[in-house]
């Protein structure tokens, strides 16, 4: 069936409720960086800090809630829009990855149970959902343990030219077969989830884009592939985070606050999206956006 299930007066109720909160967390990080920053500055004689400036957290928080709001509708975008976004503000890139794994983290337990609650996928009465998930979300770990533990000694040129092929591949069939039925192939979710898990390890990206389309193609329900893929990858998150801090160490979590605070704010605006788009439209977008962020890869690598 095609047609896209009704919002109900609920999930209205939820992003009107949600507006006062989004105003008052926005408030607090703006008053919270100001006034730390004003206290660094006068107390140790040091430049006002970049991570806690007013500007910059605004900019933090805007972004971030732009960008998971996109990445909860469609499985994709926020590691990939946000890290280039981070090192433009003027972050380290010690410093972006960890913030950006915790946000990905917890964003992405928070999808899943708002995707199960807006009936997005049914894990408790989906029977190949939950083995869909399960396959994702081990294939996920031990490819992320492999990429901790053998990333360093992988060529990342060629790692990231492969990874770059394979999403671009994944979104011309997704865009082609957008309102085609697609069997189910449970063998493609194999290589599908070993692929992308080491590539987030390695690279820190790309594990959308390859998860979401890649089941699609295999013949997942759009709405069940986008649902699945945030709760696998914050999966695959905590594994490289605590394989990230292991090596290391812990990094300034100055950053980390506002990221989060705007990504988790987005998550209840974007499941109900999910659920009123039809499924052929919903599966055009993953193939267009991921072939936009294959693009994006592209280019990166070139340049």
């Amino acid at each position: 069936m095609d047609s896209p299930a009704p919002l109900h007066l609920a999930h209205v109720r939820r992003v009107l409720l949600w507006l006062p909160l989004l105003g008052l967390t926005l408030a607090a990080l703006l008053t919270q960086g100001h006034w730390e920053g004003v206290w660094l500055a006068e107390w140790t004689g040091a430049p006002y800090p970049i991570a806690l400036a007013p500007g910059i957290v605004l900019a933090v928080f805007t972004s971030a809630f732009l960008c998971e709001f996109l990445d909860t509708s469609l499985g994709m975008g926020f590691g990939t829009l946000m890290a280039p976004l981070l090192l433009i503000i003027g972050f380290e890139p010690l410093d972006i990855v960890p913030a950006v794994l915790m946000s990905e983290l917890l964003t992405g337990l928070a999808a899943g149970v708002l995707h199960q609650h807006d009936g997005n996928i049914d894990l408790v009465g989906d029977r190949r959902a939950r083995r869909t998930l399960g396959l994702l979300a081990a294939l996920s770990v031990v490819g992320a343990v492999a990429a901790v533990l053998f990333g360093m000694q992988v060529s990342n040129p060629w790692v990231a030219s492969g990874g770059i092929a394979l999403v671009l591949i994944l979104g011309a069939l997704t865009l082609a077969g957008a309102r085609r039925p697609v069997r189910f192939r449970g063998g493609g979710i194999l290589l599908i989830g070993l692929v992308a898990a080491f590539s987030k390890g390695v690279s820190g990206g790309g594990y959308g884009p390859l998860v979401t389309s890649g089941q699609v193609v295999c013949g997942v329900p759009a709405h069940q592939a986008v649902a699945i893929t945030s709760i696998a990858e914050a999966l695959t998150c905590l594994v490289v985070l605590m394989g990230y801090l292991a090596v290391k160490g812990a990094p300034d979590w100055s950053l980390t606050l506002p990221l989060i605070g705007g990504a988790l704010l987005a998550v209840p605006w974007a499941t109900p999206a999910v659920r009123a788009l039809r499924e052929s439209w919903l599966r055009a977008a993953i193939g267009a956006l991921t072939l936009v962020l294959g693009l994006v890869f592209l280019v990166t690598l070139l340049g």
